[in-house]
């Protein structure tokens, strides 16, 4: 079974900059895409983006040219880079395999407020 721990969220101004990291363990070396997910309050959990394996990363097309994510297979890691934010990317943000797994972890809060 695999398990994600999510960190690195807090409260930014917008314009500013927040990088999200995921640990992942147990069977995490199987899967071959990761994500990152958010969850805004009333909403649906949606897709931000998702790594590829030898390819161009995918991203919502809210966040394309500002998030960036990252993983590093050695250490079964994946971030996600957030610069530009603005208080629409207020929410919840949970990292998980594509497609996900039902093992999601607590997530990390993300607000974006002056």
């Amino acid at each position: 079974q695999v398990q994600f721990v999510e960190s690195g969220g807090g409260l930014v101004q917008p314009g500013g900059s927040l990088r999200l990291s995921c640990a992942a363990s147990g069977s995490a070396f199987s899967i071959n895409y990761m994500g990152w997910y958010r969850q805004a309050p009333g909403e649906q959990r949606e897709l931000v983006a998702r790594s590829t394996v030898g390819g161009n990363s995918i991203y919502l097309e809210s966040v394309k040219g500002r998030f960036t994510i990252s993983r590093d297979y050695a250490k079964n890691t994946v971030d996600l880079q957030m610069n530009n934010l603005k208080p629409e990317d207020t929410a919840v943000y949970y990292c998980n395999a594509f497609p996900s797994t039902p093992c999601w972890g607590q997530g990390t809060q993300v607000t974006v407020s002056s």
